[in-house]
């Protein structure tokens, strides 16, 4: 029997195995399969913020309905009427019973429902599109890493660059989550698109709760459907959507609410030893204080124009505000600067339970969900 020729074992045995390049070829195919698979898995997962929306509609309405009230009539008073909150809500309960701090909830009931929904489905949609596709970001969720990407700002610029390269931390590569900024912008879309929900509830809402009549009878609105018919009757859809401009306008604020929710949570699972219903509850309800910080001038002018009166043969009265430039003029003219914070102190201690235990439902509903 010949031996085989010098070199043919080997021969033989290269050919026998996959080559290298074959192999990384091989490689590369898996990860582009799996890569595809966990995309398609992550976006079958959306879902998850849409249905978890409607459990934070119910919580916050649940707590904060009350607060609301005591705060659109102190919005949209003069000053004199009411001395301050507690004199609001105490002169409401004493005519128009317990029941009048809760007048203008069925609007809100289902509307925050479908509003949350909305709200925090798309702003789960916007900051997965932001991260894949803006920031180039592996993470998404609020709180996520460990910190060091700094606001934003750099992984869009290195983006734009065409370098998706993160700079190693401590000698390893880390995995890149969404940055406030990306937090922030992905509040403002979602803060855009729930807009076109919230403009009519929030119109409907407010012209019921500032009637202070105690019966039905005395009232120009009956209820809801009511409001609802009339206005549209008198100006069509589009006297329903009457404050959209100013709608939009404060939602736009929903980025301070957002980029602070992600700083919070990770600051508070960084040093804290909280579970994350705690942390979710504690950076929810400080994220919400900041959010009416910066935007309670902006709330105070909407809702002096979504209870203005829309004339026309509604039997309301003459129109005061054809444009928001004119409410918030007036605002000033009644009270100077201090006019844009009537009614701040109900809404601040509304702000933190509603959208901490808002936000602690809408959390756990998501972790529950498959």
């Amino acid at each position: 029997m010949m031996a085989p020729a010098p070199g043919a074992g080997s021969a033989t045995a290269s050919l026998a195995q996959p080559s290298d390049a074959h192999q990384q070829l091989q490689g590369g195919a898996q990860q582009l399969q799996s890569g595809a698979h966990d995309a398609a898995a992550t976006t079958a997962r959306d879902y998850r913020g849409f249905v978890a929306g409607v459990f934070s509609g119910v919580a916050k309405l649940s707590v904060g309905h009350p607060f609301d009230t005591v705060k659109v009539r102190l919005q949209t008073t003069a000053a004199e009427r009411f001395r301050g909150p507690l004199q609001c809500a105490a002169q409401t309960v004493r005519r128009e019973g317990v029941a009048g701090l809760y007048k203008g909830a069925t609007p809100p009931l289902l509307g925050w429902c479908l509003m949350d929904s909305v709200m925090l489905g798309s702003l789960a949609v916007y900051r997965r599109v932001l991260a894949q596709h803006v920031f180039g970001a592996d993470e998404w969720a609020p709180g996520a890493g460990e910190g060091g990407a700094g606001l934003g700002f750099d992984m869009v610029r290195r983006r734009m660059m065409g370098s998706s390269h993160t700079p190693p931390l401590d000698g390893r590569q880390r995995r890149r989550h969404l940055p406030p900024l990306g937090h922030g912008l992905a509040g403002v879309l979602a803060g855009a698109t729930v807009s076109f929900i919230a403009a009519p509830v929030e119109h409907v809402k407010a012209r019921l709760q500032v009637q202070y009549a105690a019966t039905k009878a005395q009232r120009l609105y009956s209820g809801p459907l009511d409001c609802v018919a009339r206005i549209h009757a008198h100006h069509g859809l589009r006297g329903l959507y009457h404050g959209l401009s100013a709608t939009l306008l404060f939602r736009g604020f929903f980025f301070f609410w957002w980029s602070s929710y992600d700083v919070l949570s990770r600051a508070l699972r960084r040093h804290t030893d909280l579970p994350a219903p705690a942390v979710n509850f504690w950076a929810g309800g400080l994220s919400a204080q900041v959010f009416w910080l910066t935007s309670y001038p902006s709330d105070l002018v909407k809702q002096r124009i979504m209870t203005d009166p829309l004339g026309a043969g509604l039997g309301d009265g003459v129109r005061r505000f054809p444009r928001w430039r004119d409410a918030a003029a007036a605002v000033y003219a009644e009270s100077g600067w201090r006019g844009y914070w009537r009614g701040f102190l109900p809404c601040f201690l509304r702000a933190f339970p509603a959208n901490a235990v808002a936000l602690v439902a809408f959390e756990a509903v998501v972790r529950a969900l498959p």
